[in-house]
């Protein structure tokens, strides 16, 4: 559940990076995840904080670095891998 919720992280990224406002026609496609780290549990009451920077875009494919933390320790890593829509900013 903590890689989905990256995934997502990196998914409103991807939107907000393409300037984009989306609607129900717009699409994001979730295509890889690499270097998935798992350090921690993290157990119920904990507050996990999310974070995904933009690291590049190459051949319609964008790189995002996501971290989720607890408490500022980092619990979990993962590189992911996104494919915006024909025609959405794919520059």
């Amino acid at each position: 559940m903590i890689l989905e919720a990256l995934a997502q992280t990196a998914g409103i990224l991807a939107f907000r990076t393409a300037d984009i406002m989306p609607d129900e026609s717009t699409r994001f496609f979730f295509v890889g995840i690499d270097a998935a780290r798992f350090r921690r549990p993290v157990e119920p009451g904990d507050q996990l904080i999310l974070r995904a920077d933009f690291k590049r875009a190459m051949r319609g494919i964008w790189k995002f670095a996501t971290v989720a933390e607890v408490g500022g320790v980092e619990v979990c890593s993962a590189e992911m891998m996104v494919a915006p829509e024909a025609g959405a900013g794919t520059s």
